[in-house]
């Protein structure tokens, strides 16, 4: 069931809208992006999560994206940077250790403030369309904002994760493979990763386009 703070706004949405996911403290991706975005003057900018932990540019992604005035909910990593204490971690190998050392710097640069602040993003989005329908973003799935939803697996998986909810199109994140999957009267979109796409060197945005008789989905990248 929505509730008012998972709601944006209270006319539906109907101007074009960019959706974007994973940037990992990558600025250098996430500029690139918003570089395309203002080429084509789409302004409502939506994030899936996992905005921070990963890359060198953390406090700086976090002050672009309030910059824009972006619309942001929590992914893993967001909950993790949160809630976790570094010292709780036990890494057991030398990459584990790394991956250790640099939440531990990611928190430092962040600070307690904006920590607070990532705790308190919502786990989830619901935006009314001027079509009639509704569109949910969640970081991973409807049924667990933190349980991902692959392009592998099968209908019966993917409705389990849908769990019956009402939104006709779920935008999603997490794994960072982008697509687009319909299943039953639902649209499934994964608009994949801005800062850690396969393979590197892309960063992917999707553009979700309404109109009284449908919406219109693009999915995209650019190269940074």
């Amino acid at each position: 069931m929505a509730t008012k703070k998972d709601r944006i706004g209270n006319l539906p949405a109907s101007k074009p809208m960019a959706f974007l996911s994973d940037v990992h403290g990558n600025l250098t991706a996430l500029e690139a992006v918003f570089k395309e975005l203002h080429a084509r003057a789409v302004v409502d900018i939506f994030v899936a999560g996992d905005l921070l932990l990963g890359g060198d540019r953390p406090l700086e992604v976090w002050q672009r994206l309030q910059a824009v005035g972006a619309h942001c909910i929590r992914g893993a990593g967001d909950f993790a940077l949160a809630t976790v204490a570094p010292e709780r971690l036990r890494p057991s190998s030398p990459e584990e250790a790394e991956m250790a050392a640099r939440f531990a710097e990611t928190r430092r640069a962040l600070g307690d403030l904006i920590l607070r602040r990532l705790a308190e993003l919502p786990q989830r989005l619901r935006l009314p369309m001027i079509d009639g329908r509704e569109l949910l973003m969640v970081h991973g799935s409807p049924k667990d904002p933190l349980e991902s939803i692959s392009h592998e697996i099968d209908d019966d998986e993917l409705r389990e994760l849908l769990a019956d909810d009402a939104a006709n199109i779920i935008v999603c994140g997490a794994t960072h493979v982008p697509f687009i999957r319909q299943i039953d009267d639902v649209q499934v979109v994964n608009v994949g990763s801005v800062g850690e796409a396969p393979g590197g060197g892309v960063a992917h945005f999707t553009l979700v386009l309404p109109s009284p008789s449908g919406a219109t989905i693009e999915q995209t990248w650019t190269e940074y």
